[in-house]
């Protein structure tokens, strides 16, 4: 459960962007905190890991519909601050840029649950920026810079998820039929990480079944 006392200003700012007239904000449902509760449907920003919520939003959609919130980032502007002072010492534009595929990075945790007739997943693309300060404490892939905080900048678009068409229609026009992960990386140009993880997740959902294999590689089509 997130509370309003340790989330972050991304997800706070994503929350007041979905805040409606009348909502009730970090409202008590079952005994969970609930990012936004509306008048017909409940509202979860998740930033993070979906492994986190997994139970909750089981739970939840047994009596309410839900609208997950997702964000995926088009545009990051890293700004890294000094430790003892805070003052800014750069800004740059980050080379990496999100694309819808992300999505499935996340929902390959929760692949059973995307077709709930009570759940919408709606991806929000943004533009953010991520708050840095070299203060010995972060990731060492970073040399111990930590990511202090995440700001948002800008909604660009939503595209919201709920019947197996929606899913299904992200994958390429063109893409062959049967498909390997390997022309699902090549057609959607993407990594074949990310092919592997949509292929997974739209399996276990019900969309796509095994086929057979051409080399080493299975061999995938629409149910």
């Amino acid at each position: 459960m997130i509370g309003i006392q340790n989330e972050g200003s991304l997800h706070a700012a994503l929350k007041e962007f979905y805040r409606e007239p009348g909502d009730i904000v970090e409202g008590d449902v079952g005994g969970y905190f609930i990012d936004l509760v509306q008048k017909n449907r409940l509202v979860e920003i998740q930033t993070g890991n979906f492994s986190s919520i997994k139970r909750k939003l089981s739970t939840l959609l047994e009596t309410h519909e839900v609208l997950l919130v997702y964000p995926i980032t088009l545009r990051r502007d890293i700004v890294r601050i000094a430790p003892e002072t805070g003052e800014i010492l750069s800004n740059r534009k980050s080379p990496k840029k999100g694309d819808i595929y992300d999505l499935f990075v996340e929902l390959i945790r929760i692949p059973e649950l995307i077709l709930h007739p009570r759940l919408t997943v709606e991806v929000a693309f943004i533009k953010e920026r991520e708050i840095r300060c070299d203060d010995g404490r972060g990731s060492w892939r970073r040399r111990g810079v930590s990511i202090v905080d995440r700001t948002l900048v800008g909604v660009v678009e939503r595209q919201a998820f709920f019947t197996a068409s929606d899913y299904l229609g992200l994958l390429p026009e063109d893409l062959p039929c049967p498909f390997s992960n390997r022309d699902l990386a090549q057609w959607a140009k993407v990594s074949r990480a990310k092919a592997q993880k949509t292929t997974y997740t739209l399996k276990k959902a019900g969309l796509l079944e095994e086929v057979g294999k051409k080399g080493n590689e299975i061999l995938h089509a629409v149910r």
